[in-house]
């Protein structure tokens, strides 16, 4: 599958663990080195600001998606290859789902897990067939993984879509996966 930009989807804090930030940006740097363009929510704060400014100054391309109410709050990043400017938290996610060909979750908070997780459910329904990854840092997931594992086998999620989601820990090997993964198969 040729990848040419990521949606990255991360915390708009740093939190509390220095790895996030370090790894972070080392999977800013990996895509902006690979011309993988980066897709994000447009801020300047925490985790997800730190991505963008690693990857910029790598010389990769980043575009911003953000609605109107937070550029108002003065949190937009300054420095992008592009700001696009919506309405609605839904328009924000649509845009990043239209102009990505992956999808990847950094540490995160609800917004994070939200967005990563309907990426991952419209593979399931045939809406995209773009690959879904966690970034294992510092086995940040490794909770959710096994939660993941238990609602498979109650038989709540397919093992197949389980089997689709990519984790890794390691940012190279993370985009090689990507880059690697297979079509998933429509279902619905």
């Amino acid at each position: 599958m040729t990848i040419k930009s990521v949606a990255v989807f991360a915390g708009a804090n740093s939190g509390t663990n220095p790895e996030y930030l370090e790894r972070g940006c080392e999977l800013g740097r990996a895509l902006a080195n690979a011309k993988v363009r980066v897709i994000f929510g447009g801020g300047h704060v925490g985790l997800m600001g730190a991505v963008a400014d690693s990857a910029l100054a790598a010389g990769g391309e980043v575009v911003g998606v953000m609605p109107q109410f937070l550029v108002d709050r003065e949190i937009a990043h300054s420095a992008l290859t592009e700001l696009v400017v919506v309405e609605t938290m839904h328009q924000r996610k649509a845009q990043m789902m239209a102009r990505s060909d992956a999808f990847v979750a950094l540490p995160g908070g609800s917004g994070t897990l939200e967005e990563i997780f309907e990426a991952w459910t419209w593979t399931h329904v045939g809406l995209h067939a773009k690959p879904c990854a966690l970034f294992n840092v510092a086995e940040f997931y490794t909770p959710l993984v096994t939660f993941l594992r238990h609602a498979t086998a109650e038989g709540f999620v397919k093992p197949l879509n389980l089997d689709e989601l990519i984790v890794d820990d390691d940012p190279h090997r993370l985009l090689a996966r990507l880059m690697a993964a297979p079509v998933p198969a429509k279902r619905w």
